[in-house]
């Protein structure tokens, strides 16, 4: 009995890439351009990559390998779906696929820098590239030294992170070195994105975010969120300039923002100006018990009479809440997670961009804002913070502020949504 696979036939970027193949291919994609099922279509051979091709289907064995086992996995489990009327043996402890005709697939994880060591293969797959950590190291010492027997080839299959290692084999492939190739396919490339979700992407994500995720472009320190801080600076005469500032009298309307400190962490508190998105004061502690905390917090507010506090509720956060409720103060939580955070730095930093916003020229916010940093997970979502041992409270401050703040002047309650209560 034949045994029929059920597989997407490759779209007309794909095909190109196929079509115009070297020995070492390096493909950068953007985000749903097609990166797995072009990955999976190349391990085996199949569809319009059957031509001449050494793959599993033809009785060849093809390593995988990503930047972590979370990556990993949705590769191993995708191939296993797809190739289940064919597999004749399956291993998930050592993650292996065995084909019918004697090919095979072995996944591979990074995080083992000498992942394939000792291995044979006519093809490698090296899927998300431009996130493993140590890839070059891995691809010279381990993955490279596995195509010798068959004379095999490689796909750095990959969104761009920066100009790291995976750039370099791009640009060697944009230099014609011989037996590279390299090809650039933004998101627009798969015909079933529809052009609507691109577009509204554009708009509603950092310029930096959306040329490296959606026109796959690399970037100079693609971990950088904020641009253009400079130009939305003003001048300070020193740290506690807002202490000597007017208070609220002119009927304005002001927001809060409270990010709480842990551990060696800093409290800061910031205060923006909803009409004209301006930072007016900033009061940054540390090793501070939370009664004088609260203290500190309650001289603000009665500077801002009125302003509603925006604190972050997670950790110990709550407590510090209701003691601040039983003190008279308009406070309300916001919950950070991943999402929310996503939402609130996103919308700091197009800000930035466009020139909406007014900070003090002072020290670390600055400092915070130059160092904060976007990571894409496993999962495709940003994750964003501070490089290790470095501190982001006083962007998560301002951030937390600026979004209330927002509410505000668009006359929109900021109690609205899952986050704020």
């Amino acid at each position: 009995m034949t045994k029929r696979l059920k597989l997407p036939a490759l779209h007309i970027a794909q095909q190109k890439v196929w079509q115009g193949r070297a020995r070492y291919n390096v493909v950068c994609l953007g985000r749903r351009s097609g990166k797995t099922a072009l990955g999976i279509m190349l391990a085996l051979g199949a569809s319009a990559c059957s031509d001449l091709a050494t793959a599993a289907l033809q009785g060849y064995p093809v390593g995988w390998f990503a930047p972590t086992y979370k990556v990993l996995d949705a590769a191993w489990r995708e191939s296993k779906d797809r190739l289940k009327p064919v597999i004749t043996c399956k291993s998930e402890q050592s993650k292996r696929l065995e084909i019918i005709g004697g090919g095979a697939v072995d996944f591979w994880s990074l995080e083992d820098e000498d992942a394939g060591r000792g291995r044979k293969y006519s093809r490698v797959i090296i899927d998300e590239a431009g996130i493993a950590k140590r890839l070059q190291p891995a691809w010279e010492n381990a993955i490279r030294p596995t195509l010798t027997d068959f004379g095999g080839d490689a796909w750095f299959l990959s969104t761009p992170k920066g100009r790291n290692y995976f750039y370099d084999c791009y640009q060697r492939g944009v230099n014609h070195e011989p037996n590279w190739a390299s090809w650039q396919m933004p998101t627009a490339c798969n015909p079933f994105i529809h052009p609507d979700e691109i577009e509204e992407a554009r708009r509603n994500l950092p310029e930096r975010t959306f040329q490296q995720e959606y026109l796959a472009q690399f970037l100079d320190d693609a971990g950088g969120v904020f641009r253009n801080i400079s130009a939305c600076t003003y001048d300070i005469p020193n740290d506690d300039w807002w202490r000597k500032e007017q208070k609220q009298t002119d009927g304005r309307a002001y927001v809060i923002g409270v990010d709480l400190a842990r551990v060696e962490d800093f409290t800061v508190i910031t205060v923006v100006d909803a009409r004209d998105r301006k930072v007016v004061a900033v009061d940054r502690f540390n090793q501070v018990e939370y009664v004088m905390q609260l203290e500190r917090l309650v001289a603000m507010s009665q500077r801002f009479k009125g302003a509603p506090i925006l604190i972050e509720s997670n950790n110990t956060g709550l407590p510090f809440l209701e003691q601040a409720k039983r003190r008279g103060l308009p406070v309300r939580a916001f919950q950070t997670t991943n999402a929310s955070k996503a939402e609130i730095i996103e919308k700091l930093a197009i800000a930035f961009e466009q020139g909406t916003i007014s900070i003090p020229d002072y020290p670390p916010l600055i400092n915070e804002l130059m160092c904060f940093e976007q990571e894409r997970l496993p999962s495709g979502m940003i994750r964003y913070g501070a490089p290790h041992g470095q501190h982001d409270d006083t962007v998560m401050s301002l951030a937390i502020a600026f979004y209330g703040a927002t509410g505000i002047a668009q006359s929109a309650p900021i109690t609205s949504g899952a986050r704020i209560y």
